[in-house]
């Protein structure tokens, strides 16, 4: 099962994330987690481009091929041998990300975004989608603070220095986007406390990992495998 964790900067979704992780193992799936960008060495390469504050000119354009670029490699290199293996997949962030943040925030028409998404991605798309919803001025405040504690704010921080305004296209464009997708998008009211949204995450998680396995579709835990 791939499920993939959305939401705009200070959502919280990384956090959640590896709290999802411990519980998925802890019922005996394999999990890999990865990440968008960064998630191949390619990758690693093109986060120090696609992030660092002395990027802050490139256009639009450039910076939607570099993350196509990422997530074909992404893509073939791990996510599907990692599927094909029988793990779940978890992802921060994935294709979404590319149309809601270079469609809805730099202005790119987000139909062609999904048709250049689904050439580099191999046709792959989420089983299931989390979307972690906050008002922009919440989750601006807690990433700016994350990447200053964490030495951060020069070498990932060019999106935390976009406008609110930019920030608040981003937010109604997930808002937007997981309505037209609704068979696999579940939204997450990332303005509650941590416990809350990771209880919430895994609510919807476990649900869809019992309806997969249950219709023989999704992956098992090895304790159901041995």
């Amino acid at each position: 099962m791939f499920i993939t964790f959305e939401g705009i900067e200070g959502s919280g979704k990384s956090t959640v994330m590896g709290r999802v992780q411990e519980h998925l193992e802890a019922q005996g799936y394999e999990v890999l987690r990865t990440l968008e960008p960064g998630g191949s060495r390619l990758g690693r390469q093109l986060r120090k481009i696609l992030l660092d504050m002395e990027s802050r000119d490139l256009t639009g354009e450039s910076e939607l091929f570099l993350y196509l670029a990422d997530r074909a490699q992404h893509v073939a290199s791990v996510i599907r041998p990692a599927l094909e293996a029988g793990q779940v997949v978890l992802s921060d962030r994935y294709a979404d990300s590319t149309i809601v943040y270079q469609g809805y925030g730099r202005g790119l028409d987000p139909k062609l975004l999904h048709t250049f998404n689904d050439v580099a991605a191999g046709g792959l798309w989420p089983d299931l989608t989390l979307l972690f919803d906050l008002s922009p001025e919440v989750g601006l405040k807690r990433a700016l603070t994350r990447n200053l504690r964490e030495g951060l704010a020069d070498s990932e921080g060019r999106f935390e220095a976009e406008s609110l305004e930019f920030h608040n296209r981003i937010r109604e464009g997930y808002l937007t986007w997981g309505s037209l997708y609704q068979k696999r998008f579940r939204t997450v009211n990332a303005e509650q406390g941590l416990a809350e949204v990771v209880r919430d995450a895994i609510e919807v998680i476990d649900q869809n990992l019992v309806k997969r396995a249950d219709s023989s579709e999704g992956p098992k835990p090895k304790t159901l495998r041995d």
